[in-house]
């Protein structure tokens, strides 16, 4: 486990992402801005919404009937919105013990983060990026499963999947540049605003 540290909130992100860089780092070709970055990245997001989409058309035709309570999804999505700091945690806990991560939100964007600026090897990168799909994956698993009968129970997984299967979103837009643009014996780095690649290789 990393060191974790709770910071409240965060006005420039990138004044906690300035830990050591190799002299070897290169930046890789990224969005300037937050805002630009998660623009590039809606297109992300639509696998995560026919996901939801499908669930609950195949669920809702097969049982021929309401499956969901509608209140139980509105409490359902305001619990996954409380739980975004599970969500940065799940970043966190992929990086070793010497690392140290800050926790906050950024008002501007209304988003959590969890920032870092330490070298991690391409597949544990990745890992770090889409763990927080978990808290989708699992919902919308248990929503399939539930009876149709259940639909309190199953407003709330169904309330609780949208959150947790949308708001990763840019995670996965930075697993993308990163396949793009680095072999799987890399290591990737955030420092401040960019993403850097460090090779093995001089």
């Amino acid at each position: 486990m990393p060191i974790i540290e709770w910071k409240g909130i965060i006005k420039n992100p990138s004044n906690y992402q300035m830990g050591f860089l190799s002299k070897n780092a290169k930046k890789l070709n990224t969005p300037k801005t937050l805002n630009e970055m998660m623009i590039k990245a809606l297109p992300f997001v639509i696998p995560s919404v026919l996901i939801i989409f499908i669930a609950m058309f195949l669920k809702t035709t097969n049982a021929g009937r309401v499956v969901v309570a509608p209140v139980t999804v509105i409490l359902g999505f305001a619990s996954s919105i409380l739980a975004l700091l599970v969500h940065e945690l799940l970043h966190a806990i992929v990086y070793p013990s010497k690392a140290t991560v800050v926790i906050g939100f950024i008002p501007k964007q209304f988003a959590a983060v969890a920032l870092a600026s330490y070298p991690l090897k391409r597949g544990r990168f990745i890992l770090m990026c889409l763990l927080p799909y978990l808290l989708g994956v699992v919902p919308i698993i248990l929503f399939c499963i539930f009876p149709s009968t259940a639909i309190r129970t199953n407003g709330f997984l169904f309330g609780l999947s949208i959150m947790g299967l949308t708001s990763p979103y840019v995670d996965s837009y930075n697993v993308y540049l990163v396949l793009r643009q680095t072999s799987k014996n890399d290591s990737i780095q955030f420092y401040g605003d960019d993403l850097y690649v460090i090779s093995e290789k001089p």
